[in-house]
């Protein structure tokens, strides 16, 4: 049994762990950056309100850690760690609220390592773990608004919504849920709240310089996201095989934490009081934005990509808890805490077993050398810096973090040719090399597998 003095002390202890191991563990395996993390310090280096891929923040935040550390790996190793943490900790604070238990609020972390979205795939900082903290903070602030009023808890509400917003429009799904549960409640009072216009404003005004650059941009980004869905090639079969397949794959990642649950409950049944207020919230931020993510595939024949769900489960171990908190046993927690263990040393183990043993993951990727060996071929050819890079995200993106200029990166300069000063030296690079060598106008190298076309001045 955990002595209640003791609980708090336990958390921190947690956090502390969990950042510490899942930064050392990929900091110290790795050759290289993950995919998605060199592809958002490609977009870091040449900043803008918005990418082709996705919303700006998480560009935002790996330029403003580049600024301080530079390209050192683990860096953006804990940059990842520090948005879970984040995001466990505000998991922890909106528990207080739903148990008198503090060891309750305790479990409702812990149970979060059962799902591998929150360990085994944190080390590649993305969109993904981006929003981490911000669905958290909105569904927190969201609660926090509805019971106090206070401006200030509407204000924080809006702008943590704004915030993950401009990480993915995936985020949309638990506004959509947040806003139902207040109208909802609007409704049932007979009265509008005028405050509720608080947090809609700031959402706007945080967004705002996004829905510019969409304008200004076709909407591009609208259109990628879409495209990522596959709704050109969905068929009517789709419209059935991908929502079930979605939904397979959910209980099956549910499993580690479903199995921890039960190792503290006396039995599987429970008795649903649908009139608690605080039984009716769990379920629209927990429930109700994955019901719409499968209703939109079931009505388009979207694929949703199991990833896109990261931030979904954040409060899956409070709903969980209180949903059978009449059934906990707290005398029988050891079985819990050994279950707890092993999964959260398998998860790290597991994950340096295939860093180490695997050499053709991206993380392998020699990408210094390569620009050790590009920027030697530069100073013996130009005098002047490397300033751009232009081309495919990885090979680009890698060449932009590991040389010491920092050029900046472009998929392609279009429209962007007017931005690029003469006298800067520029690097075209891509894996159609024959193409490339035929059209280079200055001196072409090969590091397969791409090669690399450098115009500077001599």
């Amino acid at each position: 049994m955990i002595k209640k003095k003791n609980i708090s002390n336990l958390l921190i202890l947690f956090l502390a762990s969990h950042l510490t191991i899942w930064t050392l563990v990929p900091a110290l395996s790795n050759l290289n950056l993950p995919l998605d993390t060199i592809e958002a310090l490609a977009w870091g280096s040449n900043l803008a309100w918005g990418f082709e891929k996705h919303p700006p923040f998480s560009a935002f935040v790996v330029e403003f850690f580049y600024q301080i550390f530079g390209s050192q790996d683990w860096a953006y190793y804990l940059l990842s760690q520090l948005f879970v943490v984040a995001s466990f900790f505000i998991v922890w604070k909106f528990s207080e609220d739903f148990f008198k238990e503090k060891i309750y609020s305790l479990f409702s972390v812990l149970l979060l390592e059962g799902i591998y979205f929150y360990n085994a795939t944190t080390p590649e900082f993305n969109v993904n773990v981006c929003q981490l903290p911000f669905w958290a903070a909105t569904v927190y602030f969201c609660w926090k608004s509805i019971n106090t009023n206070k401006f200030k808890d509407w204000a924080l509400f809006g702008f943590f919504a704004g915030l993950g917003f401009l990480s993915k429009y995936l985020f949309i799904y638990l506004l959509i849920a947040l806003a139902a549960f207040i109208i909802k409640k609007m409704i049932k009072e007979r009265k509008v709240n005028p405050r509720t216009w608080i947090p809609l404003s700031i959402f706007f005004l945080v967004i705002s310089p996004h829905l510019l650059w969409l304008t200004e941009n076709n909407f591009s980004t609208i259109f990628y996201a879409l495209g990522r869905t596959e709704l050109v090639n969905a068929n009517f079969l789709k419209h059935l095989i991908n929502p079930v397949l979605f939904f397979g794959k959910q209980m099956v990642i549910l499993i580690p934490t479903l199995l921890m649950l039960c190792l503290i409950i006396s039995k599987i049944k429970v008795k649903i009081n649908i009139k608690d207020k605080k039984f009716q919230y769990l379920i629209f931020v927990t429930l109700i934005p994955l019901l719409l993510l499968i209703l939109t595939s079931i009505l388009t024949g979207a694929t949703i990509r199991t990833m896109w769900v990261t931030p979904f489960y954040l409060f899956i171990g409070v709903f969980l808890l209180y949903l059978f908190k009449e059934k906990i046993i707290l005398k029988i927690t050891k079985k819990f805490l050994f279950s707890f263990l092993f999964l959260f040393f398998l998860s790290p183990a597991l994950y340096l077993y295939i860093s180490v043993s695997q050499k053709t993951k991206r993380t392998d990727y020699p990408g210094s050398e390569i620009a050790y060996l590009v920027q030697s071929k530069w100073d013996k050819n130009f005098s002047n810096e490397i300033s751009f890079i232009v081309g495919e995200e990885w090979f680009g993106g890698n060449l932009s973090y590991h040389l010491n200029s920092r050029p900046r990166w472009f998929n392609k300069l279009g429209k962007n040719v007017k931005t690029i000063d003469i006298q800067g030296g520029v690097i075209y690079t891509g894996t159609n090399i024959k193409v490339l060598k035929e059209i280079c106008p200055g001196v072409f190298g090969v590091i397969q597998p791409a090669g690399y076309c450098m115009i500077g001045v001599k």
